[in-house]
């Protein structure tokens, strides 16, 4: 095999411009690689027993293994290995018309991108041919190490392990007669939440079975075997059975070695081609069964065991990831790209299938290329309170609009891991149903409700922020105090929210039960600290964390939050009765200019408050009446949306997709936070007063918390941390005079 010469390449396929190693022919081209396997006209294959269907999926496999190899040595960077070991399934899966694939292990973007290149997705993107593949491969505006839903073709992001099957479940239950394959390393599949939310899922939703995890069995992980490797065959399918799976399918490349390779994990590309051909055929006909059953109700797996880096430079964990002296020039390198290289035709054949699997480029087929129709919600019938009036508990006046949200739209779902009941929003049990296979009237379940209520937080906000990201809107409900078990999802979801080429509702929660609520259960319901989490989030562009002061404010968020698109929006309220201080018009404008003006009295001096929350405004009320007693004049500011108070040159906002700008200018800035002293008072964590401090030149000081502690009340706890009327009174004494 040797680079083909500039005579020769007048007849190559403009696409190839770039690939350094062409092969002679592969045994009987001639008769099995004459026409395409996928004819004009056609989605897939005719049949996966067809000989020519078998021997051009082996082309397709190797394709996509060269391609995977050259795109990373290109920039001695990035991760061919895990790929490259399940590289017949991908095949398969295209060459069987199955196109809207996602993965759990975000080191398979190197093959996600050959793939995409190989069906045209990526022409989209300005790539054309191999040159610009690897030009672009690791590039800013270019293909990123990790998967994006940036990149035409891909469904999905993937980078954490253990989020992908949130996504190919999502977009199940929202596509129903398409099959959504996602690859799962064996490495990942040590992460406890792959499964388990699998498992719960399909309690709730026994009749969606048409996602399909691959199991990528290779042995090992990223730097070492995997804890699966000593795992026989039957043991391994023992495993997936025991969590529910009707139909295990496993293909073991080790049935097929003619070669004795030692090991129970064996590289395919090693046998003699006539076994190559048999293994092919066994993990095309495996996935093709696979699939079938998935779409036909089955929960099913399909599991492909074969060496990690079958195929590339190296082998076992040692093939995961390239380094500096993993170039194109390196001999090993040089000699993998050799052993896979195909001819003109091959590739050309190759291209042809893959543009015409699916019915075209998956840029132009999946189902994250298509915004999902959305029913109209109207105008929602928000009610308003009286300022002054009895008071209300904010997250039971929000769940009223829940259940109305969900009756309208029958995609809305609702996630919750510790209970609605627990957090003062019953009322959408009540009307949306928890799913559940248990009928019982008293607990407000039923098999097709819309409130999704499994242990896990990372399965409810996988659940929410992946239907989120498919189309759907959702809100997942959380303690303030446990979701952190969740936001990796939720956040890698506003990421690609950021970035995505289309519209998608925004990915909502509302955290309840706040760690000022949770005197008597300790600390382990107390850790606000999550705000700080949200705080730096915000610097992304498109992350609001609101905090409504009142049942008044909450209306007005949520009906706000249901009208963005691309955003994450965290809605965080109490679920005590407190007093209701604004209007609808007041949050409208607290969330246009992040704060409004709730309290002012001159004086000869004036204390400022700047509060984010609504029990904290209990004590800076009670400050504010004894200053005013004492002549300092105050007032109470209720920072409602503390993005916007950002400027504008502090947070990415230009670079999200659906951005929003709109920050306070300097004028209203000192217009609602002048005055002698500014006290900023917060429950949560202080990061999130950051854009305030950042702005005001007074003097100025901080109030939030500090740690959580048993107590026997709210204010107690309150008092612990240094929130009560009397310290801050005593600081805004020391500061204005």
């Amino acid at each position: 095999m040797t680079a083909i010469s500039p005579k020769a390449s007048s007849a190559l396929p403009d696409f190839s411009e770039g690939i350094q190693y062409f092969g002679e022919a592969l045994p009987d081209f001639e008769t099995y690689g004459a026409t395409p396997a996928i004819e004009s006209g056609k989605i897939a294959i005719a049949s996966p027993t067809e000989p020519n269907a078998v021997y051009q999926t082996l082309l397709a496999a190797d394709a996509l293994r060269y391609l995977t190899l050259q795109v990373t040595a290109t920039k001695a960077s990035g991760h061919p290995g895990g790929f490259a070991s399940q590289a017949e399934a991908y095949a398969s899966l295209v060459m069987l018309g199955y196109k809207n694939i996602i993965t759990e292990v975000g080191h398979h973007a190197p093959g996600f991108y050959s793939a995409m290149f190989l069906d045209r997705s990526l022409e989209d993107m300005g790539i054309f041919t191999v040159q610009q593949l690897r030009d672009r491969f690791r590039e800013k505006h270019g293909l990123l190490g990790h998967l994006s839903g940036f990149i035409p073709g891909i469904l999905a992001p993937a980078g954490p392990l253990g989020q992908g099957q949130h996504f190919a479940m999502a977009a199940a239950l929202l596509h129903k007669d398409k099959l959504f394959p996602f690859t799962i390393g064996d490495g990942g599949l040590g992460e406890p939440y792959i499964v388990s939310a699998i498992a719960h899922f399909h309690t709730a939703y026994p009749a969606v079975t048409n996602f399909l995890p691959v199991l990528v069995w290779n042995g090992y992980s990223q730097e070492h075997h995997s804890m699966v490797s000593l795992k026989t065959n039957e043991q391994m399918q023992a495993y997936w059975q025991g969590n529910g799976f009707d139909e295990v399918v496993l293909v073991d490349a080790k049935d097929f070695d003619d070669q004795n390779q030692p090991g129970d994990y064996v590289d395919s590309t090693a046998f003699s081609f006539e076994k190559r051909l048999a293994f092919t055929q066994a993990v095309l006909s495996g996935v093709d069964q696979a699939a079938r059953s998935a779409l036909g109700g089955k929960l099913t797996v399909f599991i492909i065991k074969q060496l990690k880096g079958a195929g590339v430079h190296a082998r076992g964990a040692k093939s995961h990831n390239l380094y500096p002296k993993d170039t194109l020039d390196a001999p090993h390198i040089v000699s993998a790209l050799q052993s896979r290289a195909l001819s003109a035709e091959a590739w050309q054949l190759v291209r042809t299938n893959a543009e015409r699997a699916g019915g075209g480029p998956a840029a132009k087929t999946v189902v994250t290329e298509f915004e999902l129709p959305l029913p109209d919600l109207g105008e929602l019938p928000l009610e308003e309170y009286p300022v002054g009036g009895e008071p209300k508990v904010s997250t039971t006046a929000m769940g009223r609009l829940v259940g109305i949200v969900g009756k309208k739209d029958q995609n809305f779902l609702v996630t919750n891991a510790d209970g609605n009941e627990a957090s003062g929003i019953a009322n959408i049990n009540q009307a949306l149903k928890i799913i559940h296979p248990t009928t019982d009237d008293l607990y407000y379940q039923a098999p097709n409700g819309q409130v999704y209520e499994p242990l896990s937080e990372d399965a409810c906000a996988g659940l929410a922020a992946g239907l989120a990201l498919m189309g759907a809107r959702t809100l997942w409900c959380s303690y303030e105090s446990f979701a952190i078990n969740g936001l990796p999802i939720w956040q890698t979801v506003t990421q690609a929210m950021a970035e995505l080429r289309r519209q998608t509702p925004s990915t909502i929660t509302l955290f309840t039960a706040g760690a000022l609520e949770q005197g008597r259960n300790g600390w382990t319901h107390q850790r606000p600290e999550i705000e700080a989490y949200f705080a730096s989030l915000m610097r992304n562009g498109n992350v609001f964390p609101l905090f409504p002061p009142d049942a008044n404010s909450i209306q007005a968020c949520y009906d706000w939050a249901l009208k963005t698109k691309n955003k994450g929006i965290v809605i965080t309220a109490s679920k005590s009765p407190l007093p209701i201080r604004t209007t609808l018009e007041q949050t409208r404008q607290g969330l246009r200019d992040g704060a409004v003006l709730l309290h002012e009295v001159a004086g000869d001096k004036q204390v400022v408050f700047a509060v984010i929350g609504d029990l904290t405004l209990i004590p800076v009320f009670e400050a504010a009446a004894f200053l005013e007693t004492e002549g300092i004049g105050v007032k109470i500011v209720t920072v409602i949306n503390p993005r916007q108070l950002y400027r504008s040159h502090d947070t990415a906002w230009e670079t999200c997709s659906e951005p929003v700008g709109g920050f306070l200018d300097d004028a209203k800035f000192a217009e609602l936070f002048d005055g002698d002293a500014l006290i900023a008072v917060t429950g949560g964590a202080a990061g999130m007063l950051e854009p305030i401090l950042l702005r005001s030149t007074v003097k100025r000081d901080t109030f939030a918390w500090k740690r959580g502690e048993t107590t026997a009340s709210a204010g107690e706890l309150m008092a612990f941390n240094g929130l009560t009327a009397e310290a801050l009174t005593k600081r805004a004494i020391e500061l204005v005079h």
